[in-house]
């Protein structure tokens, strides 16, 4: 059987996931219901608005769903935006988050969109990881990870990959980089 890997398609740039998870050989489902999540084996959460995310996830009655395939052990990614949905609690005007990450996210902490940048991966748990090319656009901060959260890359020491269990979370878009390392990290998980 090959994997099947879905994409929260609600809002972001979920195409450019779809892409490069296409390129490691996996197919692609766009997730916006429930059911949906029946067909799949892992799951990105992409960037995008998290105030708009979050409102559809609502919306599509998806908050329970994926907190419960989450917490059986669905293997996760979230990006930018989706790693703010994964926190357990947000700061700078919160949204409802699935709390399945042990971490604390800070919407637009490193500024506004005209604040944007991209950084190379220094430092972290994971050397394989050394050198990736990381854009960062209103990008949350990751803060005050909780024992079970490993740091597995690190821009200016600041957490900017995490992972706990099932649950990883980017700060910035690695779908925007011509780089599969974090989707193939995601992929490790099954």
């Amino acid at each position: 059987m090959s994997k099947r890997a879905g994409v929260l398609a609600i809002q972001g740039d979920f195409d450019a996931h779809r892409r490069i998870l296409e390129s490691l050989g996996v197919m692609v489902i766009p997730v916006l219901f429930a059911k949906d999540l029946d067909q799949i084996d892992v799951l990105v959460l992409p960037g995008g608005e998290s105030t708009t995310i979050a409102k559809g996830m609502a919306r599509l009655g998806l908050y329970e769903p994926l907190k419960s395939r989450i917490a059986a052990g669905l293997p996760v990614l979230g990006t930018c935006a989706g790693a703010i949905l994964l926190a357990r609690e947000v700061e700078n005007h919160a949204v409802p988050v699935l709390g399945v990450l042990d971490v604390r996210a800070t919407r637009n902490a490193y500024g506004t969109q005209v604040d944007s940048f991209a950084a190379t991966l220094n430092g972290g748990a994971d050397p394989r990881l050394e050198g990736l090319r990381c854009i960062f656009i209103r990008a949350p901060r990751l803060s005050d990870p909780g024992p079970e959260v490993t740091v597995l890359a690190r821009v200016d020491d600041n957490p900017v990959f995490v992972q706990q269990s099932n649950v990883l979370a980017a700060t910035f878009h690695p779908e925007l980089a011509d780089d599969t390392r974090v989707h193939a990290r995601l992929l490790e998980l099954l």
